[in-house]
């Protein structure tokens, strides 16, 4: 894969040349009883710690299984009378234009005025909100948590039992997985524990020299997380052998007595002699792995002092670009585009919580809990969903998932990896909250983030080889119009749900497409080789090309 080479253990040679060194995130109720506006004043955000985020583990082979879907006692702020004041409380003049344009919206009995109201209030909304994402990485009061993490103004624009739903939906990352609701992923960007996703635009600094030294501190960086992953998930593959030898030595000096000869025992047995050949691999693997070991361990160390260095230069030329509001005010306009793209066009951009327009069932709301069920539920069928090949290992690498409470129903993937990172970093995907179907949705941004992956592992030759470039002249040939992303995510949400039950959707040629850059489980190709003779001999070309070339 392109930029693979900066793993390799020698220095980066743009940051070796900078150096000198040497190589090596009841309406009508509402409207009746508006809070006093003039009541509404600011009030102090206590600063919080830095949020814990799950490291990448290389040794994770699935999702927890979900002991605790919803919480027994409702949360008390979603039946606080002070709700509403609270949220709009300490953000100035765009809080007071929300409340102004919300109650003409409410109000509103002619249609077209209600329309121009609506648009005034998705606007001012917009601007109110980032004023909150920026208090995200302090201490936010729970009104302003929860319109940043499900976009309820007000408890009110919700029936109670739909109210009583969102006040039991757990609060705390107990399962230790990279999903974020947007208060968290805003706390998370601001404190600097995740960096800024992607976009076009230069970060502002001070002059050039400033902008080369942080692009190279992160480059830096990312090399170091990099080593250190591999690091770990080595010692974690030594650890794992260590225990079969010890278990294969163990079948060795089981030794039965010779009958007829006391205090004598019987010869090896024909298993204990394979036992044998199976230490002498094993031996020979844990030797590979240790050399492997001081690689990167050397990788690491360099890395590390790559990465000290670099501060230390980014100090003397007036400190870093500071990771603050700033960070959080970038992020905010990219959250605010994987908003409009979960939505699509055509979809309802309202962007607040309201009985209105919210129609989902328990299941297809995007909460976290929900999400990692159906998550499993993905990779049970596409196992490899989340692997990235390194160095001929297979590396199951989970992306953030950013939670947006919008009405969309498309996920989408923003980032395949850390352009800083391409060995062990996470992927950045995002899943509307409240969507028609929420395993759809997921599906799509999993489709998405597939395609993106192995466009950029093939690099120059995307229309040429692998799963893109096999799928790409399968379209040409077609003589298909449109975008070839779009048709591979509607063909890969077929085969999920259609294929997959032996529902005969795609076209020949794609099925063998995907059956062989995006097999199915063993349970499900098993199953499905009983069903029809189209999916038997897809599995006899497995068999195939594994007696041909190790395929």
């Amino acid at each position: 894969m392109a930029g693979d080479n900066i793993f390799q253990g020698e220095m980066d040679p743009e940051i070796a040349a900078l150096l000198g060194a040497n190589t090596g995130h009841d309406a009508g109720q509402a409207a009746s009883n508006p809070p006093d506006f003039s009541s509404i004043f600011d009030e102090p955000i206590e600063p919080a710690g830095k949020p814990d985020v799950p490291e990448v583990s290389l040794a994770s082979e699935g999702f927890p299984e979900i002991q605790k879907r919803l919480e027994p006692v409702p949360q008390p702020c979603f039946a606080d009378p002070a709700y509403y004041k609270t949220a709009l409380a300490g953000e100035g003049d765009k809080a007071q234009r929300v409340h102004t344009i919300l109650q003409k919206y409410l109000n509103a009995k002619d249609p077209k005025d209600r329309s121009v109201y609506r648009q005034q209030f998705i606007t001012a909304y917009w601007d109110f909100l980032l004023g909150v994402a920026k208090k995200a990485p302090g201490r936010l009061p729970d009104p302003k948590k929860y319109l940043l993490r499900f976009s309820l103004l007000h408890p009110t624009f919700l029936d109670a039992e739909t109210r009583n739903f969102f006040a039991k939906i757990v609060v705390e990352n107990d399962l230790n997985q990279p999903i974020y609701y947007l208060d968290e992923w805003f706390r998370a960007i601001g404190t600097g524990v995740i960096r800024n996703s992607t976009t076009d635009e230069v970060r502002i600094a001070k002059n050039n020299t400033q902008i080369r030294l942080q692009q190279l501190l992160e480059k830096a960086m990312g090399k170091l997380d990099g080593t250190r992953s591999l690091l770990k998930a080595k010692d974690e593959e030594r650890q794992h052998l260590e225990k079969v030898l010890q278990d294969r030595i163990g079948i060795i000096l089981e030794h039965q007595s010779l009958e007829g000869f006391r205090g004598v025992h019987a010869k090896y047995s024909d298993a204990q002699k394979r036992v044998f050949g199976e230490i002498h691999e094993i031996m020979k693997k844990l030797l590979r792995i240790d050399h492997e070991l001081d690689v990167f361990l050397k990788d690491f160390y360099q890395a590390e002092e790559d990465v000290e260095t670099l501060r230390e230069k980014v100090e003397e030329e007036g400190g870093a670009v500071a990771v603050d509001v700033r960070a959080v005010d970038t992020e905010f306009e990219t959250v605010r585009q994987m908003a409009k793209l979960t939505i699509g066009r055509q979809g309802n951009h309202f962007p607040v919580l309201s009985g209105e327009y919210y129609h989902c069932g328990p299941n297809d709301v995007g909460f976290r809990e929900n999400v990692i069920s159906q998550l499993a539920l993905i990779e049970s069928i596409d196992p490899e969903a989340f692997c990235r090949s390194y160095k001929n290992r297979l590396n199951r690498i989970v992306p953030y998932v950013v939670l947006i409470p919008s009405y969309g129903d498309l996920g989408i993937c923003w980032e395949p990896f850390d352009r800083f990172n391409r060995a062990t970093s996470r992927g950045r995907i995002a899943i509307p909250m409240y969507p028609k179907n929420l395993y759809i949705a997921l599906l799509s941004a999993v489709a998405d983030l597939r395609w993106q992956v192995a466009k950029e592992k093939a690099s120059y030759y995307w229309m040429e080889e692998g799963l893109t470039g096999n799928y790409y002249q399968w379209f040409t040939a077609r003589k298909l119009k449109g975008d070839v992303k779009e048709y591979f995510i509607q063909d890969y949400i077929i085969w999920m749900t259609k294929e997959a039950d032996a529902i005969q959707k795609l076209d020949k040629e794609v099925r063998g497409i995907f059956w062989r850059y995006m097999p199915f489980s063993r349970t499900i190709k098993d199953k499905l080789k009983n069903r029809s003779y189209v999916y038997q001999e897809l599995y006899q070309r497995d068999i195939n090309r594994s007696l041909s070339d190790g395929y």
